[in-house]
């Protein structure tokens, strides 16, 4: 992807975020990006065909790094871990992915639906085998649905960092705690207690 298409991307992804598709006009972006309306029509020829495209770039990312995350891990606990600490840190690092998502969830969820269903698949897939090849093991609450515990995973993941804005209001928490907070709520509702060593009298 050349460097102008991925700017283009960029400002598209923050507009889109802060303002909401119909609020973020094609002149506003061209304006962040710092070229002329025209130029930016010659890499993208319409603002629903930008939209796709800052969807797509988004949701592709998890795509190509989560399975390789997963099985570079050695471990169920480290493949937890890495998998957990991607999609958190991708949303830490630029919050308006997760409110661009939120935004479209609530306003276009069956187009949402059939973009994550094309990215998010196979991921999902390799995430919910872990999960129940720890369940066989012993390792993972038996009860434990693997499809529905990744839907809060991810539903609180994008929640959290779209209303990052409101920690203050219940703490002044460091971002550092809130994403520990989020690690250890997953963790508790997947693995289960060690067993504890029986007392010798």
């Amino acid at each position: 992807m050349s460097e102008m298409r991925q700017r283009i991307l960029t400002e598209a992804t923050h507009l889109f975020a802060r303002r909401g598709y119909e609020g973020t006009s094609v002149q506003a972006i061209s304006e962040a990006v710092g070229i002329r309306k025209p130029s930016l029509l010659y890499h993208f020829s319409s603002k629903a065909l930008l939209r796709d495209a800052v969807l797509e770039s988004l949701l592709s990312r998890w795509g190509d790094v989560v399975p390789q995350v997963m099985t570079a891990a050695t471990t169920g606990e480290n493949r937890f871990e890495s998998t957990l600490t991607e999609v958190i840190g991708f949303f830490e690092a630029d919050p308006d992915r997760a409110r661009l998502l939120w935004r479209e969830m609530l306003d276009r969820p069956d187009a949402l639906r059939s973009l994550l269903s094309a990215h998010l698949s196979p991921w999902i897939g390799l995430v919910s085998s872990t999960i129940r090849r720890g369940q066989r093991e012993g390792i993972i609450y038996a009860d434990l649905d693997p499809e529905a515990w990744i839907f809060w995973v991810i539903t609180m993941a994008v929640a959290g960092f779209s209303a990052a804005g409101l920690s203050g209001v219940f703490s002044e928490d460091a971002p550092a705690h809130r994403r520990a907070e989020l690690v250890r709520i997953a963790r508790v509702s997947l693995f289960t207690p060690p067993l504890e060593a029986p007392e010798h009298g």
